[in-house]
């Protein structure tokens, strides 16, 4: 007998975010909203400088990609991909106990 896969759970959306947060701490979901709202701004802001760190979350940098060939998938030809900067996130040691155990 087959068994059933067990779909994936959906990412939490920014809204269900925003209640969760104001329903644990007790604050308006406007005053978490403006906090999160604030805290995008400042990581967007401050990683655009240099690496910007949460502490206990993680740290955002930017880092420089090299050309590299690829390949179109439908057709199977080479492609270059051009160099371009992008954003990581490296999670923290914290975190990653509390996920993996």
């Amino acid at each position: 007998m087959a068994t059933k896969k067990k779909a994936p759970a959906k990412p939490l959306t920014k809204a269900q975010i925003i209640d969760a947060v104001a329903d644990a701490t007790g604050y308006t979901k406007k005053a978490v909203e403006d906090v999160y709202a604030a805290l995008t701004d400042l990581i967007a802001k401050e990683t655009k400088k240099t690496a910007f760190t949460l502490p206990g979350l993680g740290k955002f940098s930017v880092i420089e990609r090299k050309a590299r060939t690829g390949r179109n998938i439908q057709t199977g030809e080479p492609l270059q991909i051009p160099a371009k900067k992008t954003v990581k996130f490296t999670v923290s040691k914290l975190i990653k106990d509390k996920i993996l155990g």
